[in-house]
């Protein structure tokens, strides 16, 4: 009696031959190799499958043609040396097949550029008379089991290595045939070619590069791919583009090629054909529909962009009514895309968990759906199955299901279907279920690349300021937008510094590139000039320290900036720029100007830069703009016309409501890159402080000439006497303990403003004082910083250039 495992088996070994018989009955076609070695994705859950033959001196196995997603992913090479060790070649001398598993694998030297990823990896010798091996990857976690293991045997034994078929030097090319040399882009075309470019052969000046300029720019990069050697594989190459005409849309064009391999002194050439595509059969049995399946999907960064793809990939050559894919999150399936996306053209349950955009619909409700996903192969019920509501409203005509696998686990499920009965044959079921494989590992790559998004995104939104300060005499509005083009995230940050004696540093900068190192070296640029400029550096010194820091770093990213000091008592300020857009001030008139001054170089780049100050002038009610060049050009506007942008948005805004003004200046942003914007409208104080300040000279009677000092100046205040008492026991025990306690330059300056008093003694030791944790009777010191700190309403100390400042407050009763 047989068993249900051997009649499977038998069952599946059948269907692989009556599948390589359809498909090797012309062997003269071109597409024989690409069709049988789909088989293997097909029958054996290969990800991959490639042959190899050898090459024309014997020496080399050439990889002929492949099929799955790019052998680029698992390392694999486009030669192989016969008498190596590689498994290629240890089944083609050995004329039986190898099959490894990762451990196995890893012993091959020439298999040593294979991915880090547990893969299986089968060669079977083909039976073509030329020799050669049939090479497939699988990353099931088991294998190849028997039955892909007998599948495969079958798909060897059907290869058939083709001829190459190059045209002989000095022989007329075909009609609709080309051939590149790749050393030179040397071309030369037949007369159906130039006719499909719309050009002569008399105009045709032999050049590759005529050609590219006539097609669509969206359309380039891929050719592109095609005719640069580097970015190509030996062996059958298919490709539609478009190519720009006088009147009308432009021309949909099917590129088919074979690179080959140049030998001893001669290039290697791409020869093929180009022909109209819209003349063309394009339906579900072309297998360049996988083909470049794969190649969208290994481009794919997100979860959104794999969808998109499949969609694109999918519905239309299938002719199908709708197409969702869906994820499945802890027995959930959260849809990521729906096509059509209006929620009329969907079942009731999708639209009942309908949620802002997309829906979420539990498995368990969907029986048949949760079988599918168990059992992991794809499924097809044509028209009349009996369904639950849920899944026969999405193809009453036909639905396909496709579970996802992706590294031993279901990423979740594709669902397409019908509204018109559909026949699906057997083409279009090697399609869905060579497909299915390939989503479901791009799925899981997107996910990797999505959460490590997330967390570079959340770092950047940690490092930026969460609220920006209250200013005294000023209001300030940042903004940040991250990329919308790309996937990583970038550098830009901007600061807003309060600093002593009512000054206000303004900071904007931009770290090169878009990635992790960019945000992380964003957050250590911000935590340096933070730092430089509290301990009450100039500017140029804050920025050059900067730039020393970034050097010491030793990274090869660099980052410009441009750094603001704020007099908000005095209404000016002094700009350094390090490589950075100057600022655009708007004066209360509505004129601006942009601040044209000289400034230094990016940070990091050269160790001794000079980073010149330029000074301002800021009446109340002027607007300080500093942005980065996210918002100042583009690919086709430069940064002069961006700069000259703001200026004019800025000319015809209202600074009363800055937060709009922020908001509009945005609406100009290309959103190709970062952009971080900050804008401060300068009022002006409405009561500006009183400030006098003594030099201490190193004299036995230094305090008492302190104390004289703070005693005319206060009354001369109008500090009533009880007020005054206390600020001048602070002012010599201050004095006293930095004469005591350090050497050089001694100052004393007093402010008043609201009723405060300020006292502080800058001295030249970076050393704070410590207040004692106990006296006893017998201690000497100590006392007079427990004095400082009952007297004081607020006290405490702040680095300056090479030493310190002790500050303490007094609030004055009127």
């Amino acid at each position: 009696m047989v068993s249900q495992g051997a009649a499977e088996r038998d069952r599946r070994a059948l269907r692989t031959e009556v599948a390589l018989k359809t498909i090797t009955v012309d062997p003269a076609s071109p597409e024989r190799v690409r069709r049988v070695l789909e088989q293997a994705l097909v029958f054996s859950g290969a990800a991959l499958a490639a042959v190899y033959a050898p090459g024309d001196d014997g020496d080399l196995l050439c990889l002929v043609e492949s099929a799955g997603v790019p052998r680029t992913l698992y390392g694999l090479r486009e030669t192989y040396p016969v008498e190596g060790n590689s498994p290629a070649a240890g089944a083609h001398r050995a004329r039986r097949p190898v099959w490894l598993g990762p451990e196995q694998l890893a012993e091959y030297a020439e298999s040593r550029r294979m991915a880090a990823r547990d893969v299986h990896l089968a060669a079977l010798p083909v039976a073509d008379g030329a020799g050669g091996c049939l090479l497939a990857v699988s990353e099931h976690p088991g294998g190849f089991d028997p039955d892909d293991r007998e599948s495969l045997e079958l798909i060897a034994q059907a290869v058939t290595l083709p001829a190459p078929a190059a045209p002989v030097e000095g022989e007329e090319l075909p009609a609709n045939a080309f051939t590149l040399a790749m050393d030179s882009g040397r071309v030369e075309v037949g007369d159906e070619i130039l006719e499909l470019f719309g050009l002569s052969r008399t105009a045709f000046d032999g050049r590759v590069e005529t050609l590219l300029g006539l097609t669509v720019p969206e359309d380039l990069p891929a050719l592109m791919s095609v005719v640069e050697a580097d970015h190509m594989s030996i062996g059958e190459r298919e490709l539609e583009f478009r190519v720009l005409r006088p009147a009308g849309p432009p021309r949909w064009l099917r590129l088919r090629g074979r690179l080959l391999p140049g030998g001893e002194g001669h290039p290697a050439r791409l020869v093929g054909t180009v022909a109209d595509a819209s003349t063309l059969r394009s339906d579900v049995t072309d297998v360049a529909r996988v083909q470049r399946l794969a190649a969208a999907l290994a481009t794919a960064g997100t979860v959104r962009d794999v969808s998109q793809a499949v969609v694109a990939a999918l519905r239309a050559p299938l002719r199908a009514d709708r197409i969702a894919l869906a994820e499945l999150e802890n027995e959930r399936l959260v849809v990521t895309v729906l096509d059509p996306p209006e929620p009329e053209a969907w079942p009731e349950l999708w639209r009942l968990e309908w949620r802002t955009e997309w829906p979420d619909a539990p498995v368990r409700a969907m029986p048949t759906l949760a079988a599918a996903l168990r059992g992991g192969r794809a499924q097809i019920w044509p028209a009349g199955t009996g369904l639950e509501p849920a899944l026969a409203e999405v193809g009453p005509g036909g639905l396909a299901v496709l579970p996802l696998p992706a590294a031993g686990r279901m990423a979740g499920a594709c669902l397409i279907g019908w509204d018109a009965p559909h026949d699906f044959g057997p083409d279009e079921r090697a399609l869905l279920t060579a497909s299915a494989g390939l989503v479901g590992q791009a799925l899981m790559r997107a996910h990797a690349f999505d959460a490590e998004h997330e967390l570079v995104g959340m770092l950047q939104r940690q490092l930026l300021p969460r609220r920006l300060p209250k200013l005294p005499g000023a209001v300030a509005v940042a903004r940040y937008l991250p990329a919308t083009a790309g996937l990583e995230v970038g550098g830009d940050w901007y600061d807003v510094i309060p600093l002593p004696d009512h000054h206000v540093a303004l900071v904007i900068g931009d770290v090169q590139g878009h990635s992790t190192g960019a945000a992380t070296l964003m957050g250590q640029m911000r935590t340096a000039l933070r730092a430089y400029a509290a301990e009450g550096h100039p500017p140029d010194v804050v920025v050059s320290h900067a730039n020393r820091l970034l050097m010491e770093l030793e990274t090869d990213l660099f980052a410009t900036c441009c750094y603001v000091d704020v007099d908000m008592e005095a209404g000016t300020a002094w700009c350094v720029r390090a490589g950075h857009p100057p600022p655009v001030l708007r004066h209360p008139d509505g004129a601006t100007d942009i601040v044209e001054s000289d400034g230094g170089p990016p940070l990091g780049v050269v160790t001794q830069a000079d980073f010149p100050m330029a000074p301002l002038r800021l009446m109340p009610g002027t607007v300080v703009a500093l942005t980065t060049d996210g918002l100042l050009e583009s690919a086709d506007s430069d940064i002069d016309a961006g700069i000259d942008r703001l200026a004019h948005g800025l000319s015809v805004a209202d600074p009363a409501h800055l937060g709009l003004v922020a908001d509009a200046l945005l609406g100009h942003a290309h959103r190709g890159d970062d952009v971080a914007l900050l804008l401060m409208r300068y009022d002006g104080m409405a009561v500006k402080p009183l400030r006098e300040g003594w030099t201490v000279w190193r004299v036995p009677e230094a305090a008492r000439h302190a104390r004289r000092f703070s005693r005319r100046t206060l009354r001369s205040w109008g500090v009533s006497d009880a007020a005054m008492d206390a600020a001048l026991l602070i002012v010599s025990e201050l004095v006293t303990n930095a004469l005591v306690h350090t050497d050089g330059r001694v100052r004393l300056d007093l402010t008043l403003i609201n009723h405060r008093l300020r006292v502080a003694v800058t001295d030249s030791s970076p050393r704070s004082p410590v207040k004692p944790t106990g006296l006893s009777w017998e201690a000497t010191g100590g006392r007079g910083v427990l004095l400082v700190e009952a007297m004081s309403e607020a006290w405490g100390t702040v680095p300056v250039s090479g030493g310190k400042q002790v500050w303490s407050e007094v609030a004055l009763t009127e």
